[in-house]
């Protein structure tokens, strides 16, 4: 019984962990982006805004899931590396976001949040699962 109530314990941690990065996601994007992305993707219904934050918020769930996957025997070692695994993919991200506005033409936040699709909306996407799939594949 002991084995099951530090599992549920630490799988809130984990989770815990997991939520604020996610939630850190959606600011990153939020301030990424111009306007508010919950009025562009929930009002608005932009499906620009929804794939660049689906991405991004796939990619650090699976930074997560490997970080937790291959943590640490100590606990707390193990949620102190995938809070930093997590952090450092969010700043990836951003940086990968930043390189890519600078090398296309226009303003890639204002071309994302356009209610016309737009297939710089899957490049930066893919830019958000590859930087996250680099990051989950050093954690192993």
């Amino acid at each position: 019984m002991n084995d099951i109530l530090h599992g549920l314990g630490a799988a809130a941690a984990f989770g815990a962990v997991g939520v604020v990065l996610l939630l850190l996601g959606i600011v990153l994007v939020d301030v990424l982006t111009p306007g508010k992305l919950g009025h562009q993707i929930w009002t608005e219904r932009n499906r620009n805004a929804a794939v660049l934050l689906s991405s991004a918020l796939l990619g650090i769930g699976g930074i997560v899931f490997t970080a937790i996957l291959y943590t640490y025997e100590d606990f707390g070692k193990g949620l102190v590396s995938t809070a930093c695994f997590g952090l450092l993919g969010l700043v990836l991200m951003a940086v990968a976001f930043w390189v890519v506005d600078l090398l296309t033409p226009g303003k890639l936040g204002a071309i994302l949040v356009d209610p016309e699709p737009h297939p710089a909306v899957w490049v930066s996407a893919s830019c958000n699962l590859a930087v996250a799939a680099i990051v989950a594949a050093s954690i192993a």
